[in-house]
C-alpha cells in the first residue's frame, strides 16, 4: 500500500518543503505591519484593496487572508458594510495599555537579570551599538527596529512563555505609537540614554533598577505620544478615578 506522495506506506512520508502561498501570505503580513507601524497606513485610514494589491502585487486572496490575522492582532477592524480599516485606539485605550505595558517590561527587566546568558548579553549590546549607528545617521526606522528587537530580547531572555504571550499581544497593538514617539528631538536623545542604562543594569544584573528604567521609559514613551497625538474620543483616567 503507498501513501498519498508515494512510497511505501510503512516507510515514514518525506519532509515536504513549506507552499509558497504560505510564505507569501507571511511576507503580506509582514508588509502591511510595517506599513502600519510606520504610519504609511495612519489610524483610522480606510484599506483600499485594489491600491494595496497593486502596491504589494498580489490578488486579494491573500490580502484578505491577511486582513484576518491584523484583525486579531488588533491592528485593523473590519466592517461587513465599511471594509478594513487601521485601528484607532482612543486616549483611555493609549493610557491604560502603556501602563500595562510599562508593567510587562519591568517584570521582563528583573526576570531578564536573573535568567540572561552571556551570548545574549552579546547580542543585545551589538544591536545597541548599531541602533547607536543609526541615530547618528537620523535613521529612524532603523534605529527603531533595533530598538524594538533590544526589548524583545529582554522579554525573551526573561524565560516565561506566559508573559512572552501576553508582551507580544499587547506590544503589537503600541509598535506604531511607540514609533511616532521618537519623531521628538529631545525624546529620541532620552531614549537612547535610557538604552545605555539598560545595558548597564543588564551587565550589572541588577533586576529591580532595570525594571525601574523599563517603566519609566514606557511611560514617558506614553507621555511623549499623548502630547503629540491627542485623540478626542475619551479621555486618559485620573488618579482619582
Amino acid at each position: 500500500m503507498q501513501n498519498p506522495v508515494g512510497g511505501d506506506l510503512s516507510r515514514p512520508a518525506p519532509v515536504l518543503p513549506k507552499v509558497e502561498r504560505q510564505r507569501l501570505h507571511d511576507t503580506v503580513v509582514e508588509h502591511l505591519r510595517k506599513f502600519i507601524v510606520e504610519g504609511v497606513l495612519s489610524p483610522g485610514m480606510k484599506l483600499n484593496e485594489r491600491e494595496l494589491c497593486e502596491t504589494l502585487g498580489i490578488s486579494r486572496t491573500p490580502l484578505r487572508e491577511a486582513f484576518k490575522v491584523l484583525a486579531a492582532e488588533g491592528l485593523i477592524e473590519i466592517s461587513p458594510n465599511r471594509g478594513a480599516s487601521v485601528s484607532r485606539m482612543t486616549e483611555s485605550e493609549v493610557w491604560e495599555t502603556f501602563e500595562l505595558m510599562s508593567g510587562l517590561e519591568a517584570f521582563s527587566g528583573e526576570l531578564a537579570c536573573e535568567r540572561i546568558t552571556p551570548a545574549e548579553l552579546a547580542e543585545i549590546k551589538a544591536l545597541h551599538y548599531s541602533m547607536l549607528a543609526c541615530r547618528v545617521q537620523n535613521d529612524l526606522p532603523g534605529y527603531y527596529s533595533r530598538n524594538q528587537e533590544i526589548h524583545d530580547r529582554i522579554n525573551e531572555a526573561a524565560r516565561n512563555a506566559t508573559l512572552r504571550q501576553t508582551y507580544q499581544s499587547i506590544n503589537r497593538r503600541l509598535k506604531a505609537l511607540r514609533f511616532r514617539s521618537n519623531h521628538e528631538t529631545d525624546k529620541w536623545d532620552r531614549a537612547v540614554h535610557d538604552h545605555e542604562d539598560m545595558i548597564k543594569a543588564l551587565e550589572a544584573r541588577d533586576g529591580k533598577l532595570l525594571g525601574s528604567i523599563l517603566k519609566r521609559h514606557l511611560l514617558e514613551k506614553r507621555d511623549a505620544i499623548m502630547r503629540i497625538h491627542p485623540d478626542p474620543v475619551g479621555d486618559p483616567p485620573t488618579a482619582n478615578a
